[in-house]
């Protein structure tokens, strides 16, 4: 499954443009590496995620086409959350 359908049918990013834009961003990693929206998602991989200030660590527990919302317990586990400090964004602070 692409990365890019995995967040959105996970509901991790509400929109699969999003999801898209995030990826050709940067700030989505698959295994450690940066991902494109197209990069393969298996079961059993890790995904860092950055939103803004904040760093979602998941990985990923099964694959699915679509979902309805009851259903999207299960498709993946949060192994880390973690808020960025104002310091690592600007050391000058």
């Amino acid at each position: 499954m692409r990365l890019d359908k995995f967040l959105k049918v996970s509901r991790l990013i509400k929109r699969r443009t999003v999801a898209k834009d995030v990826s050709d961003q940067g700030r989505v990693l698959l295994n450690g590496r940066e991902a494109k929206p197209s990069s393969v998602i298996k079961i059993g991989d890790v995904l860092d995620i950055q939103f803004g200030q904040r760093t979602l660590t998941v990985r990923v527990e099964r694959l699915s086409e679509s979902t309805r919302k009851e259903d999207i317990e299960g498709l993946y586990t949060v192994l880390k959350e973690e808020a960025r400090k104002k310091e690592e964004d600007n050391p000058f602070l």
